[in-house]
């Protein structure tokens, strides 16, 4: 017990003495600006918000973009997140080929939409899938993990610097050849590698990791943890406990995925990122029953100190149900660590948790599996792919494509705040997911207090209510299927930016201000233009009397609150 607790210390003194690392950045390429713990993605100079669609894997061929394009012009997204494979830029070692990358970028930019890059290569999904046959193929260069009892896994070792640095060359030279042929920057970040980690061990037991796993912690992570971690030098087991077999492969993968990105940004300095296959924060399991030495919840401190040129991590959801979904996001919001939805899930029920990101000033959103190729990871997403999958992203995005960089500029300089309706109602044939959360607990009855969330702003408190008329008698009934939420922004003392879809959003003064007489002193409906707000009418009356009432669409609304003597 003592040693766990020694592990929690060390990982909450990492946690708060990390923090992202400032440098010299070419204010003309894409790179991420921070601001008392707040962030934003620049591009082009300016404020950037991702509205993406995500491909499904293996669309990541030139004959499968006619597939692509469509849905990404339905969704109405700015961004289109494809993975470019190590087996298909360098099929033969030292043979490189990036048509399908100059096909890519020339379609993108004929349809006006950035790219996000997904490098597959040593890991996509714990396994080389996507990795050439000439590594795939000999496990004698490039070594697979071993468990314990000797059993060989499918997800290579790290400790090998044969793979690591066979890797490193195929990425270097996609990055060099970004530099070259994407003069206009279409490609505005990269995720290096996809959902690192091993299944079925928590680590690798080859005699080669073995004789790494007896050494000292490296000195740069005690460091980064500090003496007052109570942490002193010694083998991974001295200072770690039972934590150390997985700690000791996250570092170990972490110095990997670090050492590329390194040499990939030397060539060509875009943003890079990890994604995560993620662990229940609530019932997470043991290492290897999910992706152990991935950038797990637990393990963000271990990361951020092993991979200091990772601009972020970045979760990828399909916990349907809202109480792990919004952990998740918690988790990821960090002061060193913006938060990016890398993936989430397509079906319906995932749209409502744009809001949440939002309000965690997320960097952008990508929905997994948005094109026409006739696959379906269900039931982590839609079962198929139609207009009704696609509307529920197309109305959000609308409306944020619309104001993206004057979105991303208020959230990078003002407090925002996101909800999205918090009781799950899937249909019958989702059986899988009504009886209980992921959390496994049992869903109790709905209760109004249920639909109803509220939110401490100052001197104001915020209610969010769902599924009720546009007057007030009726109790929040939620919607069916959930779908609603909002957000917030501060813009000034009582000035608030609001957009919402299928909700209402009320306010009422906080404790600072009880007893005071209150009212909606104006909101306006309006739009922006080149960064400065468009008035369109004054919601009142009907629209005000019983609150902000978003019921067919999202609108976007200024609203100034006020209070007033009544004597």
């Amino acid at each position: 017990m003592k040693t766990l607790q020694l592990s929690f210390c060390f990982l909450l003194y990492l946690s708060l003495a990390s923090g992202v690392a400032t440098a010299k950045v070419d204010q003309t390429f894409p790179h991420i600006d921070s601001n008392n713990g707040r962030h934003a993605l620049m591009v082009d100079g300016k404020p950037y918000l991702i509205l993406a669609a995500q491909t499904n894997n293996s669309a990541n061929y030139a004959a499968a973009l006619p597939d692509v394009w469509p849905v990404v012009e339905q969704m109405q997204a700015n961004t289109l997140v494809i993975p470019v494979a190590w087996e298909q830029v360098e099929p033969q070692e030292n043979a490189f080929d990036f048509s399908f990358v100059d096909t890519l970028i020339a379609q993108a930019r004929e349809q006006d939409v950035r790219l996000v890059l997904l490098w597959f290569a040593t890991w996509k999904n714990n396994a080389p899938h996507y990795a050439p046959s000439w590594v795939k193929l000999d496990n004698q260069r490039f070594p697979r993990v071993k468990t314990e009892d000797g059993k060989t896994l499918n997800s290579l070792s790290p400790h090998y610097r044969s793979t690591l640095e066979a890797d490193k060359k195929a990425f270097v030279q996609l990055m060099r050849h970004l530099k070259k042929v994407d003069r206009e920057r279409t490609v505005i970040m990269v995720q290096v590698q996809n959902e690192v980690g091993t299944y079925g061990s928590a680590r690798d037991y080859s005699e080669t990791a073995e004789e790494i796993f007896q050494q000292p912690v490296p000195q740069k992570l005690l460091t980064d943890a500090g003496r007052k971690a109570g942490k002193e030098p010694g083998n991974w087991e001295t200072v770690f406990g039972e934590d150390a077999d997985e700690f000791f492969h996250a570092w170990h993968i972490g110095r990997y995925v670090d050492e590329i990105a390194e040499a990939g940004k030397k060539e060509y300095p875009l943003p890079l990122y990890v994604n995560v296959a993620l662990r229940n924060p609530f019932n997470p399991g043991q290492p290897g029953q999910y992706s152990s030495g991935g950038a797990t919840d637990n393990v963000i401190p271990i990361w951020k100190s092993a991979a200091p040129h990772i601009d972020m991590i970045s979760p990828d959801i399909y916990f349907r149900d809202h109480k792990t979904a919004t952990r998740v996001m918690e988790l990821y919001a960090r002061d060193d660590n913006p938060l990016y939805i890398a993936e989430i899930g397509n079906d319906q029920p995932y749209a409502r948790y744009f809001f949440d990101a939002l309000g965690h000033g997320a960097l952008g959103f990508a929905p997994f599996g948005m094109d026409n190729t006739k696959y379906s990871n269900y039931p982590l997403g839609a079962k198929t792919m139609d207009e009704t999958v696609i509307k529920p992203f197309a109305e959000l995005y609308r409306v944020f494509g619309a104001m993206g960089a004057e979105w991303a500029e208020i959230s990078l300089n003002h407090r925002t705040w996101g909800f999205s309706e918090p009781v799950d109602t899937y249909s019958a044939d989702k059986a899988l997911w009504n009886a209980k959360g992921s959390d496994g607990e049992e869903k109790p009855e709905k209760d109004p207090e249920d639909n109803t969330q509220r939110q401490d702003l100052g001197d104001w408190t915020a209610e969010i209510t769902y599924g009720r008329p546009a007057f007030w008698i009726e109790p929040p009934k939620g919607n069916s299927p959930a779908s609603g939420g909002a957000v917030i922004a501060e813009l000034g003392k009582d000035e608030y930016l609001v957009v919402g879809y299928h909700a209402r959003v009320n306010f009422s003064p906080s404790k600072e201000l009880v007893g005071e007489q209150y009212t909606f002193e104006r909101v306006e409906e309006g739009h922006f233009d080149d960064g400065e707000w468009v008035f369109e009418r004054v919601w009142n009356g009907d629209q005000t009397d019983w609150g902000l009432n978003f019921i067919e669409q999202p609108h976007v609304l200024k609203v100034k609150l006020a209070t007033y003597k009544t004597n």
